[in-house]
């Protein structure tokens, strides 16, 4: 079988091969976790719309748990997406 081992068939032979799926891993972990950054966002902004009741989180969470951390989760999941393989 061309491009793989003989112990396991679904190991790839080369190292760019290993180098390519790790990359490809890396990518689409990085991008799950960029969407749930995002959806932290969107689920902050429309609490501030009021679109889920009339009540406000309180100040700390809002300064905590809102747009800050919906931005440092979208940002690791972009530090990860954009991760080279050594």
């Amino acid at each position: 079988m061309k491009g793989t081992t003989m112990d396991n068939p679904k190991t790839p032979k080369s190292d760019g091969d290993r180098k390519w799926r790790r990359r490809r891993i890396f990518l689409r972990t990085g991008q799950a976790i960029m969407i749930i950054g995002g959806g932290i966002l969107v689920v902050h902004w429309l609490t501030h719309l009021e679109v889920f009741g009339a009540q406000q989180p309180p100040f700390f969470i809002d300064m905590v748990a809102g747009y800050p951390a919906g931005f440092l989760v979208f940002i690791a999941g972009a530090i990860v997406a954009s991760r080279k393989p050594s």
